[in-house]
Parts: C-alpha cells; sequence; structure tokens
C-alpha cells in the first residue's frame, strides 16, 4: 500500500487533488476534508468507474484503517491511491478545516 504522511496529503491536497472518503455517509456528514467526495468502503467497488485514473486517488477515512484497505484495493485495480496516514483524524488535530452538514455523493 502506498500511504502518504498528514504533511504530505496537506501539500498535495492545496493542489486540488482526487480525494475519497470512504467513511460511512454519516461520518462523512459529520466533517470532511474539503473536496472529499464520500464513497463508502462498501460501494467504492461498484464505483471505481467514476474515479479519474489518469491521478492520484487520496483515500481517506477516520484513522487510516479503511482507507489503507481501499487504497490496497484501488491498487491492485491499476490506480495510483495512496492511502492518508492518520485519516481524518489527524486533519482534524492539526487544525485544518473541514466541512460539516454535506453528503456530496454516495
Amino acid at each position: 500500500m502506498s500511504e502518504v504522511t498528514l504533511d504530505q496529503f496537506i501539500t498535495a491536497h492545496s493542489t486540488g487533488v482526487n480525494v475519497i472518503d470512504v467513511r460511512e455517509p454519516a461520518e462523512y456528514v459529520g466533517g470532511h476534508v474539503p473536496g472529499a467526495v464520500s464513497i463508502s468502503m462498501g460501494r467504492l467497488p461498484s464505483r471505481t468507474s467514476e474515479l479519474d485514473r489518469s491521478s492520484p486517488v487520496y483515500v481517506i477515512c477516520a484513522s487510516g484503517g479503511r482507507s489503507g484497505a481501499m487504497a490496497d484495493y484501488l491498487a491492485r485495480a491499476g490506480f495510483d491511491a495512496r492511502s492518508v496516514a492518520g485519516g481524518t483524524s489527524a486533519w482534524i488535530a492539526a487544525g485544518r478545516p473541514v466541512v460539516a452538514g454535506t453528503l456530496a455523493t454516495d
């Protein structure tokens, strides 16, 4: 699995990368990384056709477990997928902005 540190993700996020949040919809609505698209872990395998294969996909969850598994899955499917170490919890702990109360997709 390709895993990036929070600092690496913060830098990449500032450039407008693709971010997939694989948490459950209620978790996503509670607070997520700006620009992250909600595709829960259980639905990701049936929705890979919606993802851009030409650029890296950053996968995030609450702490890194689910995103690690889904980044592995996407890598086996031919994506340049990267799991965000520490997940949304680390993002929030670092004082980064979150968006709450909206569900982009799922």
